[in-house]
């Protein structure tokens, strides 16, 4: 096992020698985030420059957090696990970011590292120091300050969720900034969700932010990079709160169902490293302690907790636009493997988003004009050996524990983490929702065969 410093740097002289490591033997990386010019370089600077755009200014404090999610992401996506970590999955890291205020944000670090342990599985330190004096102010606020009309800020990632949770806010009357994320492939339906709803609700560009970060690979010398990016809900959330750092008093949304943000394993080879937590109610509820100690005055929440996706495309306000285009958007956990197929990018239909999809719009409309690679789940019995189809043989499963063992749903869904700071009559509608979830997929697979072949 290998320990790794990521070391985020703002000018020449703002960053660390080997000497001033806290582990001296571990291997230093550094990123370099300010330009000539004095300003955030890359996609950080795009950044603040859309949502200035947009007549919104971020706090200092914001743009700490956006240094921080940089450190996170760099760290999860570019040091191998397989190589790096001596069990082949949690990795030594440590980041050292420089901040706008090191007493406040010391203040804050065990609270951070415990959000990204829980996230990753990994084990994290994270120290922080002075910027330094070219990058004391990093959040320019232009001459002639518009005040900025959104009373909320909502992550856009191009899924089905997030789909209806724009539309919800808009048919509402709410007025929601957007904030997404675009690396790859995964993320090319933003745009077209964007422009799909804007043509009912009215141009969404100018409350539409896409923020492109992220590291080449090799940025870690002689370490190959990482493709499990447990970590990357940190950069998302941290996004809509470097936005809501310069709003007042606004609500965070986070839509996601209620089964995938709970994420119980569905078989004992998925509890902890194959159990993602990115919206799991725990981790959110850390998310709403550390912006209540920077003084970020935003209410983080997921309006669709209790709701499976089924039930959050049936309950859609406006089921025309719903119906016509939830295809259109992605949820597969890996679109571009249909490549080793030899075909275009697109839906697998196996994997564990894809059957939840597929029982969804089936739940909802009875049909799903979304082309999957593995078309029909019933035209031939299934290999119970073939990787590709252990998702399905793990909701058949889950589904059958269900049916035979009572209530066990209420013990099952602590298991990914921690209800604790929710009230029990809550912790009830988590188990239901999770329940719902299963029996909604057990209806997609109802007739499917999966055997020995």
């Amino acid at each position: 096992m290998k320990h790794h410093s990521i070391v985020v740097a703002l000018g020449g002289s703002g960053g660390l020698t080997k000497n001033e490591l806290q582990d001296q033997s571990s291997q230093l990386t550094e990123l370099q985030l300010l330009d000539s010019d004095g300003r955030l370089a890359g996609g950080f600077g795009r950044t603040l420059d859309q949502l200035g755009d947009r007549h919104v200014v971020p706090s200092e404090i914001g743009v700490d957090l956006l240094l921080l999610a940089a450190g996170v992401t760099a760290a999860d996506t570019r040091i191998s696990r397989s190589s790096e970590a001596q069990d082949s999955w949690t990795r030594e890291l440590d980041l050292y970011v420089p901040v706008s205020d090191p007493t406040s944000w010391s203040k804050q670090k065990l609270r951070i590292e415990r959000i990204l342990r829980f996230l990753s599985g990994d084990r994290w330190h994270v120290y922080f120091r002075d910027r330094p004096a070219a990058a004391k102010i990093l959040s320019k606020t232009p001459p002639e300050l518009i005040k900025p009309d959104f009373d909320c800020v909502s992550l856009f990632s191009g899924g089905m969720d997030s789909f209806v949770g724009a539309i919800d806010l808009l048919a509402a009357g709410r007025k929601p900034l957007l904030m997404s994320h675009y690396w790859d492939i995964s993320t090319s339906s933003q745009n077209l969700c964007a422009t799909r709803i804007g043509a009912v609700y009215g141009d969404l560009a100018p409350r539409h932010v896409r923020a492109h970060l992220g590291f080449a690979n090799g940025i870690v010398d002689g370490v190959e990079q990482e493709t499990t990016t447990r970590a990357r809900s940190f950069l998302f959330i941290a996004l809509a709160a470097l936005a809501a750092s310069g709003l007042d008093d606004v609500g965070l949304i986070v839509p996601e169902n209620g089964l995938i943000a709970l994420n119980v394993p569905l078989d004992p080879l998925r509890l902890g490293a194959w159990s993602t937590r990115t919206t799991h109610p725990f981790y959110l509820a850390r998310w709403q302690e550390l912006l209540d100690g920077l003084g970020i005055r935003a209410t983080v929440a997921n309006p669709y907790r209790f709701k499976t996706k089924g039930q959050m495309l049936k309950e859609c306000t406006h089921q025309k636009l719903v119906r016509d285009f939830a295809h259109e958007t992605i949820s597969c956990s890996s679109i571009a493997k249909a490549r080793w197929r030899g075909r275009a990018p697109g839906h697998c239909g196996h994997c564990t988003p894809c059957l939840i999809r597929r029982a969804a719009m089936l739940e909802a409309f009875g049909a799903d004009q979304t082309e999957y690679t593995l078309a029909d789940l019933r035209a031939q019995s299934l290999d119970s050996r073939a990787r590709q189809n252990e998702h399905i043989r793990s909701f058949q499963l889950m589904g059958k524990r269900l049916q035979v063992e009572g209530d066990i749903e209420k013990l099952l869904v602590h298991k990914p983490g921690p209800l604790t700071d929710y009230s029990a009559a809550e912790q009830s509608d988590y188990a239901a929702v999770f329940r719902g979830g299963i029996e909604e997929v057990g209806r997609l697979l109802t007739g499917v065969v999966v055997r020995p072949e």
